[in-house]
């Protein structure tokens, strides 16, 4: 994905990228270059495939909600910044918080954050169930992206959401998984009021966006620990 295909993709789902913007990405981009000769941040290193597959691929999750109309969003689990900061370069009046549990990964978000001059974004070194048990009904909107299945993205996310906020997890196909743990919708106050499916300009991969709301207070056993977690949805 070129320059020109970036932001002519960008333009069908209402997302305008003018010269400033694209160079906020084009840093971010070679801190990323710089920063994996020395930590494993992305085995996805070509500019072209960074800007599809990171960049492009994260902003997609506005085909699900207008996050002009949101206060503030987490992303757990958020690696390099994806889908978190993406979002953040664009929709900067969302307040967005993200999580990762790998120090060295908190440290290069920091950077990215220090060199884009972003004052809506709040790195948190902290594994998400351990953050959302101490953190109730925080977020408007919770994300992750490419980070685990459907039942823990759910079970982790649900204690931090405020009541009628969402989780909207960018995922690939996965209808078979929605499916089969569609019966956590009663366990945790959720509800699955959309899936958007659609497939990535130039590679054609396919892409689903599941979107739950929570319309009630969920029990506060909810996450439990991590392994309990595991284990639980494994023998399912």
């Amino acid at each position: 994905m070129n320059k020109e295909d970036f932001i002519n993709e960008c333009k069908k789902i209402n997302i305008e990228i003018d010269e400033e913007i694209y160079l906020k990405f084009d840093k971010y981009y070679n801190l990323l270059v710089e920063w994996n000769k020395r930590f494993n941040m992305t085995t996805i290193t070509e500019k072209k495939d960074v800007f599809l597959l990171h960049f492009y691929d994260s902003l997609c999750l506005s085909k699900s909600v207008d996050l002009n109309n949101y206060e503030n969003l987490c992303d757990f689990g958020t690696g390099a910044g994806f889908p978190g900061l993406v979002l953040a370069i664009i929709f900067n009046k969302l307040n967005v918080t993200l999580i990762e549990s790998n120090n060295k990964k908190c440290v290069f978000l920091n950077e990215v954050i220090k060199e884009l001059k972003l004052y809506n974004v709040e790195v948190i070194n902290d594994r998400m169930e351990i953050y959302s048990k101490k953190n109730t009904e925080k977020f408007d909107l919770i994300t992750c992206r490419a980070v685990t299945s459907i039942p823990i993205i759910l079970e982790l996310s649900i204690n931090s959401l405020r009541i009628n906020g969402l989780i909207i997890p960018l995922k690939s196909k996965c209808d078979d998984e929605i499916k089969q743990y569609s019966y956590l919708e009663k366990e945790l106050n959720i509800k699955l009021i959309d899936i958007i499916s659609y497939n990535l300009p130039i590679n054609n991969a396919i892409r689903t966006i599941p979107v739950y709301k929570k319309v009630g207070k969920n029990n506060l056993k909810y996450p439990r620990n991590y392994n309990i977690i595991l284990k639980n949805y494994k023998n399912k």
